[in-house]
């Protein structure tokens, strides 16, 4: 008997998969193989996505039907190559919903222009502030009236690492 190869009746029949298509082998380092199948589970991870609006006002009638699946990768990290998660600590950034714990979406392909919320290291120590670029200077601010402005001067160490474009917050601790 011929070994290696394709054999007559063997394996299983084309389309009966988990995704309904014919399927192509791959090899992994032994090593990655955790790694992938657990990059695949999350790139695959889809939840239902409803159709109707909730309202944060009167009550409405709403449906149940189910218009898609949402992917949480696609909706929330644009450039997966250059976004970066951090959590927060503090409470300087309250006032635009940024929270004590929460995680932030920090994508270093935006360009941090005027008004932008970003990472900046100021002499090598990181906060997450208001970009203010004016004729008069460059300021970082904060979005709580208990903190102070941090002023950016010739001497000021100051990188840009990102701009932020969410926040992941919990409502409460689970």
């Amino acid at each position: 008997m011929p070994r290696g190869g394709k054999r007559v009746g063997s394996g299983r029949p084309k389309g009966t998969g988990k995704y309904g298509e014919s399927t192509v082998a791959i090899r992994i380092p032994v090593s990655e193989v955790e790694n992938v199948m657990t990059w695949l589970d999350n790139e695959c991870y889809r939840l239902p996505f409803y159709q109707d609006a909730i309202s944060a006002g009167l009550p409405n009638q709403a449906s149940d039907e189910v218009s898609e699946r949402l992917d949480l990768n696609q909706l929330l990290i644009r450039r997966p190559a250059t976004t970066f998660f951090l959590r927060v600590y503090g409470a300087s950034m309250i006032n635009v919903g940024i929270y004590h714990n929460d995680i932030l979406i920090v994508d270093r392909s935006l360009q941090a222009t005027n008004g932008k919320i970003v990472i900046a290291a100021v002499d090598g120590e990181l906060t997450v502030k208001r970009l203010s670029i004016e004729k008069t200077g460059i300021r970082l601010l904060p979005e709580n009236e208990a903190f102070h402005p941090i002023e950016i001067s010739e001497h000021t160490d100051l990188q840009i690492l990102g701009v932020v474009t969410n926040v992941i917050h919990a409502l409460q601790e689970v």
